[in-house]
C-alpha cells in the first residue's frame, strides 16, 4: 500500500471527529481526545492514525474503526459474535454467514458498518458492511449476512507508518 500524504489534523478537525465517534461509539471513545491524530491518505484507504497507530478509516465518507482500533478501544457497540468455527474463515477475510453468528447487536441497520468479534474472548476479527439487519442476523439460519471489508492480517492491519 503506497502512502500518498499525511498531515496532522488541526485541533477544531480533531475534535469534530472525536465528537463524530463518540455520537456512534459513546463516551468511551472520548479519551482519544488527549491524542495525537494524523490523516493518512493511502492509494486505498484514507485514515486517521491516533497517536501514529492507524486505529480510524474511512469507508464510503464515513468514519469507523479499523480491526486494530477496534481491539485498542474495546468498543461494546454495533458487534456481530461468531462461533468458533468461523473464526479461522473470517480471519482470513471471508464474508460472515447467517448459520456462524452467535449474537448480533439489535441495534444494527442493514448497510452498516459493523464489526465481526469472536465468542470466547470477544476480540475483533474483522470490519464488515451488514446485508441484514442485526436483529434477524442470528436467527437466521442460511445466507450470506456481513460482507468483509477488512480484516486481521490484510493489508491494512499490517500497514507500518
Amino acid at each position: 500500500m503506497k502512502i500518498r500524504s499525511r498531515v496532522q489534523l488541526r485541533k477544531n478537525a480533531k475534535n469534530k471527529l472525536v465528537k463524530e465517534l463518540v455520537s456512534l461509539f459513546g463516551e468511551g471513545i472520548s479519551g482519544l481526545a488527549d491524542s495525537n491524530f494524523e490523516k493518512l491518505i493511502t492509494d486505498e484507504y484514507t485514515l486517521i492514525l491516533v497517536g501514529g497507530k492507524p486505529l480510524i478509516f474511512e469507508v464510503e465518507g464515513k468514519l469507523f474503526p479499523t480491526v486494530r482500533g477496534a481491539l485498542e478501544l474495546e468498543l461494546k457497540q454495533r458487534l456481530v459474535v461468531v462461533d468458533k468455527g468461523a473464526v479461522r474463515f473470517v480471519s482470513k477475510g471471508a464474508d460472515v454467514m447467517s448459520p456462524g453468528i452467535v449474537d448480533a447487536d439489535p441495534e444494527i441497520k442493514e448497510g452498516e458498518l459493523v464489526i465481526i468479534v469472536e465468542e470466547t474472548h470477544g476480540k475483533a476479527l474483522a470490519i464488515g458492511r451488514a446485508l441484514m439487519d442485526g436483529s434477524t442476523m442470528a436467527e437466521s439460519d442460511s445466507g450470506k449476512a456481513i460482507k468483509s471489508i477488512t480484516y486481521v492480517g490484510d493489508k491494512l492491519w499490517n500497514l507500518e507508518v
